[in-house]
């Protein structure tokens, strides 16, 4: 099973990080979630309401919104054109095309894509830059929940840096993140509890520094601790 009974929360204006082993089912887990995915068992509840089964867009709308690991867009779209997708079709709210346009700008800004770049086909922007796009577009949804697979994956220690400092921003502003980050010195720096999971099932959650020092994880997932 991809994922096997597994069992978790988010509070609000939380930060939980999901880490494990390639192939222990985190991405599984947040498609699940997202209604990409639907599951043969279980529930998945958001705000007392059961979603399960939703299809992905009736599940952004009611204020989930993720991004995926490879940072792919409308290539023919400007980044701001890109960004207004989610603010116009994202949310539940009645949004007009001038009102999209200020908040992908603003978003846009928020998120730190050069201003040069805002009017910029997303097919002919970086790596760096399509992750700050999408990162720009599932939060023109207006998201209380957001999942987050593996947004510093190909930056390097600066832009992971800057990375962590947004989703703190973003966390203080009133949204609540699911994170899958194989960085662990970016997890541990910015989780409030970690989840771990290997072969599909939960095999540890706590806080940060209880997880690293967890025997099984260390086993399973860390390695040598000195690397830290």
């Amino acid at each position: 099973m991809a994922v096997n009974n597994v069992d978790l929360t988010v509070g609000e204006n939380e930060i939980v990080g999901l880490v494990g082993p390639n192939g222990a089912g985190k991405t599984t887990l947040l498609n699940i979630i997202s209604g990409i995915s639907s599951p043969t068992a279980g529930k998945v509840a958001f705000c007392g309401e059961d979603i399960t089964g939703l299809k992905a867009n009736n599940i952004c709308k009611k204020g989930i919104a993720k991004t995926f690991q490879i940072a792919e867009s409308f290539p023919n779209l400007t980044a701001k054109e890109c960004v207004m997708v989610g603010a116009l079709f994202g949310n539940s709210l009645s949004v007009g095309m001038k009102e999209a346009q200020q908040q992908a700008a603003m978003i846009l800004d928020f998120v730190r894509l050069p201003n040069e770049k805002v009017d910029t086909l997303s097919k002919n922007l970086n790596v760096v830059e399509l992750k700050r796009v999408q990162l720009a577009r599932a939060l023109a949804s207006n998201p209380r929940l957001l999942l987050l697979d593996e947004l510093t994956t190909g930056l390097n220690p600066k832009e992971s840096s800057e990375a962590v400092s947004l989703i703190k921003k973003i966390r203080s502003e009133g949204t609540s993140i699911l994170i899958i980050e194989h960085v662990m010195s970016v997890i541990m720096g910015v989780s409030d509890r970690i989840v771990v999971l290997d072969h599909g099932e939960k095999i540890a959650e706590g806080r940060p520094y209880e997880v690293v020092n967890n025997q099984q994880v260390i086993d399973t997932y860390l390695g040598d601790l000195d690397v830290f």
